[in-house]
């Protein structure tokens, strides 16, 4: 039990202090050294920028009531899959690709009541609103 306490004595001792990344300013208080917090501040930086390359892509249940244009593709009624990853959209049957189109999400100020697709009067699909979602999908082509 001695020699513990002498270990831990001669381990918090100031020339310990001293070689560590701690240094003590003339007022007593402790800082990190300059490059240690630069080193930090980069780390920091590198995982914020990363964090948007992990996002999940949205995968919704769709029913299409009717023939629509999805980009350049007719696509007949039915009930689909869609696919958002970031600005890109692609129509999924099962796992067959049915249609794809480049889109955007936009805030609207109401949470959509339902899940709807709003398409203009030749049936090209314009953008897609999702139940309880203030956000839409707004297809650019």
């Amino acid at each position: 039990m001695e020699r513990l306490l002498f270990a831990c004595l001669c381990v918090n001792t100031p020339s310990v202090l001293n070689k560590s990344r701690l240094t003590r300013s003339s007022k007593g208080k402790t800082h990190m050294k300059s490059n240690t917090l630069v080193r930090s501040l980069a780390l920091a930086a590198a995982l914020a920028l990363t964090v948007p390359v992990f996002a999940k892509p949205v995968a919704k249940a769709l029913a299409v009531p009717h023939a629509v244009k999805f980009g350049k593709v007719d696509v007949k009624a039915g009930d689909y899959r869609a696919m958002i990853d970031d600005n890109h959209i692609t129509l999924l049957n099962g796992k067959k690709v049915i249609a794809e189109s480049a889109g955007r999400w936009e805030d609207r100020s109401q949470k959509s009541p339902y899940t709807v697709i709003v398409s203009n009067e030749d049936g090209r699909v314009l953008e897609l609103r999702f139940e309880g979602k203030s956000q839409v999908f707004v297809l650019s082509e």
